[in-house]
């Protein structure tokens, strides 16, 4: 039979082993400025391609007509999918063909290859309603898009 001090400390093994196993996924999610930057700002009109509901952020696919009349396809990041999902944001919502207009902060990367990237603050659909989809505690500018900053 095994003794109380021999099953304290495999549990306190057991504990610390699956801590430093959860740890490294805990750890990965990035902050805002390792990928976005916070002085290029842009809006962008467009309709809505594709949807991607994974974790640890959505993204949400627009292509957007440019002055020359080309489509550029942009991808913008947004909170997870149940942030999103409580702050308004449902499949029903966002659904492919619809025409929305995104502000938020483009990535380092400017090249826009094979397209363009950024961090999406909020998305505006063209009956006027505005819901933030970014990501919170991130790093990301305090624009007043975040509703938990106290209005803009």
């Amino acid at each position: 039979m095994f003794g109380f001090n021999q099953v304290h400390r495999l549990l306190v093994t057991l504990c610390t082993a699956s801590l430093l196993l959860v740890a490294p996924s805990t750890f990965s999610h990035h902050a805002f400025s390792s990928e976005f930057d916070a002085d290029r700002p842009f809006r962008v009109q467009g309709t809505i391609v594709r949807v991607e509901w994974i974790n640890p952020h959505s993204w949400v696919h627009v292509d957007v007509v440019d002055d020359a009349g080309s489509v550029v396809p942009w991808m913008m990041e947004g909170g997870t999918p149940n942030a999103l999902l409580r702050g308004g944001l449902t499949r029903t919502v966002l659904q492919v063909g619809t025409e929305v207009i995104v502000r938020g902060y483009q990535s380092k990367d400017p090249d826009c290859i094979p397209k363009c990237r950024g961090s999406g603050r909020d998305i505006t659909f063209t009956d006027g309603r505005q819901i933030f989809m970014g990501s919170s505690g991130t790093g990301a500018p305090r624009d007043g898009a975040d509703p938990s900053e106290g209005g803009r």
